[in-house]
């Protein structure tokens, strides 16, 4: 999944433009790579045991949120992070060209980025899935290393990821005074649908009690992991006083599967979300189903366009508060 900017009135900014960089995972497990990168030719191996490259989610999610950005009026800087091999190469993405440089030299060119570009907000959709690297055994803390590196160099970032140390990511941002908008999910109807949840669970708990859940989420093969969406959502209903555990969550990821159980449009197998909930009464006599599905990226663009713009009022009113999610950003009440 992954989500980007969004475009703001100049003179939100007081004649300043909000530069943006991409930042994704890459193959190298401590380099943090621009996802505008990663459109192109992007080496990130993802869900397979084998390290096969994939650049269709990655790519088309570049692409999405860019498109977005300027679409928003943002600026979009054109600097990307990747491995090694790829240092000094040079890819075209939606009519700019970017300049990609190594994991050794990320420090030093963020800061001389950040120095010409000093409205620069970083948007990173890091993966820590072991298996994304085609590694059994090791996970890598790329997104606490990549918090920690932009808090350091004084870079504000917005996170779009599931997975890693949320305490540490808060932590770290947090001790460095530096600005951060961190959110498992960019979507913003489904934020809002999440926030509504949390609601019911805190004002009813016990209303499901006894209730039976299934839950069944699709999403592109290359997503190996349980969406964080439907563990939050799982939580709700376990403090509604439903039993479920998050292993019982059934994972579509077969093409096949996806066209003729769920119904996912053809055109969208590479890019969706389908989350269906149902519950069951003790009795089977009352069921309940809640269902959000997603086709594409523009959902995530656009939502973490807002999440962008309203980092960037954050930061120019020096807001005494350091840290946010989607929900701040929801509550805010200035979205396009």
């Amino acid at each position: 999944m992954a989500t980007f900017l969004l475009k703001t009135a100049t003179n939100l900014l007081h004649k300043h433009h909000n530069h943006l960089a991409f930042f994704s995972s890459g193959s190298s497990p401590r380099s943090s790579v621009p996802i505008s990168q990663k459109m192109r030719s992007r080496s990130l191996p993802v869900v397979s045991m084998a390290a096969t490259p994939v650049n269709a989610c990655t790519g088309k999610m570049g692409k999405a949120v860019i498109n977005a950005a300027e679409a928003a009026g943002l600026h979009v800087v054109p600097v990307s992070f990747g491995c090694e091999e790829e240092s000094g190469q040079n890819f075209e993405i939606c009519g700019k060209e970017f300049l990609v440089h190594g994991p050794s030299d990320r420090e030093s060119v963020l800061a001389s980025v950040l120095d010409k570009y000093p409205n620069l907000i970083v948007v990173d959709y890091t993966t820590n899935c072991s298996q994304c690297l085609g590694i059994d055994d090791i996970i890598f803390d790329r997104m606490e290393c990549n918090a920690e590196l932009y808090s350091k160099v004084g870079v504000p970032f917005v996170m779009g990821t599931t997975g890693g140390d949320r305490d540490l990511l808060y932590k770290t941002v947090q001790d460095s005074k530096n600005y951060a908008v961190i959110s498992p999910q960019m979507g913003k109807q489904v934020v809002a649908f999440l926030a509504a949840m949390e609601i019911m669970a805190e004002q009813f708990p016990g209303a499901f009690s006894g209730y039976s859940l299934q839950v069944l989420e699709s999403h592109q093969a290359s997503k190996a992991d349980a969406s964080g969406t439907a563990k939050a959502v799982i939580s709700c209903f376990n403090k509604l006083g439903v039993s479920f555990d998050m292993d019982e969550i059934q994972l579509i990821r077969d093409p096949q599967q996806q066209l003729e159980m769920v119904g996912v449009p053809e055109e969208h197998l590479a890019g969706h979300a389908f989350h269906m909930y149902h519950l069951t009464s003790p009795d089977q006599t009352v069921s309940f189903e809640f269902q959000h599905n997603v086709c594409g990226r523009s959902i995530y663009a656009e939502g973490t366009v807002d999440a962008v713009i309203f980092l960037a009022k954050k930061i120019e009113a020096k807001d005494p508060k350091r840290v946010y999610n989607m929900i701040d950003v929801l509550r805010e009440g200035n979205m396009r």
